[in-house]
């Protein structure tokens, strides 16, 4: 011993071979050798028989490239992450956002599916039914936008439904619920319905309180309309069902009112007459589409805004007094 005080050694980082590297991180040995003649995953050294060794960096390189791709970050931008040209806070908003595309398509097809199910549709209703449902934001304004110009192009009463339409467009949300998509689609096909289109342009506004009641004297049904519209609308706040016992005083106290004004006595005569006579200022299928729309919209039902005759024919002929009779 020549008594010369020891020099300290340089420390050196722990070197791992690829099956080290699979052992601690659970990457398999063939993905590893796949990142590295890539480039993703440079070795440290090699061995001198040429085995690839990898310093303790490639650890946490190797972690952090299994955990993009875990999250379905393309190849190309982990190495520009590793790179240092994006930061895996920028990889990980852009990919947020098309995750969030990709739920919602996700959420949409699960609907589509529910409402086929639902409905049972053939073939070429399904199709159909699914292209409604895909259609943009973009084309579903279009859609409607063609629908109502359609409108405007008739007669003065139909460019006046047009602007009746336009104050209440229906606007199905980029995350429809199940009912609102299957409002959407009824609705679309209602538009594209050239029949539905006629009748709109006939009815899509209420009509005014003297034309409510048809083949009545409009001075006289000025005066009855409001009564028994406020009538029913009373009655659904109620929950009042027009089938049940409860309708019976309201279907009472309007037909009372209706003997008074037109001189006629309470029976099954006039209840007939007032019930045909509501039934022909209804038209179902445009309460349909305001119904559809409010859906849509997800707005609330407010019970003075639907049409009161339906409620009122179905309270007279189950009341006992009226059988049906054809329109």
């Amino acid at each position: 011993m020549n008594g010369a005080t020891p020099q300290p050694q340089p420390s050196h980082s722990h070197s791992h071979s690829i099956g080290e590297l699979s052992a601690r991180t659970g990457v398999p040995v063939r993905t590893i050798r796949f990142y590295s003649d890539t480039g993703l995953l440079p070795p440290t050294s090699r061995t001198p028989a040429g085995y690839r060794r990898y310093g303790d960096a490639a650890l946490g390189r190797l972690h952090l490239i299994g955990v993009l791709r875990e999250l379905d970050v393309d190849l190309a931008t982990v190495r520009r992450v590793l790179d240092g040209d994006l930061s895996v806070a920028e990889v990980a908003a852009a990919h947020a956002d098309a995750t969030a595309l990709q739920i919602r398509a996700l959420r949409l097809r699960h609907s589509v599916l529910r409402l086929v199910a639902r409905r049972g549709p053939n073939p070429e209703e399904t199709v159909l039914m699914h292209r409604l449902a895909r259609l943009t934001s973009d084309e579903r304004r279009r859609m409607v936008a063609d629908f109502v110009a359609a409108l405007d192009a008739g007669t003065p009463q139909a460019h006046e439904a047009g602007a009746a339409l336009r104050t209440a467009l229906p606007d199905l949300p980029d995350e429809p619920s199940d009912a609102q998509l299957a409002a959407w689609v009824e609705l679309a096909e209602l538009m594209a319905d050239a029949d539905f289109r006629a009748g709109m342009a006939r009815a899509a506004l209420p009509p005014s309180d003297e034309d409510a009641l048809p083949g009545a004297d409009s001075e006289k049904a000025a005066e009855l309309v409001p009564f028994v519209r406020q009538a029913v609308a009373d009655a659904r706040e109620a929950g009042i069902d027009p089938d049940g016992a409860e309708a019976v005083p309201v279907v009472d106290a309007v037909v009372e009112r209706f003997a008074a004004v037109l001189g006629r006595p309470d029976g099954p005569e006039l209840r007939d007459w007032m019930a045909r006579r509501f039934a022909a200022g209804h038209d179902p299928l445009v309460e349909r589409y305001w119904r559809l729309v409010w859906a849509v919209n997800d707005w609330q039902v407010i019970p003075g805004h639907l049409p009161f005759q339906p409620w009122m024919v179905q309270a007279l002929r189950r009341s006992g007094r009226v059988s049906p009779s054809p329109r």
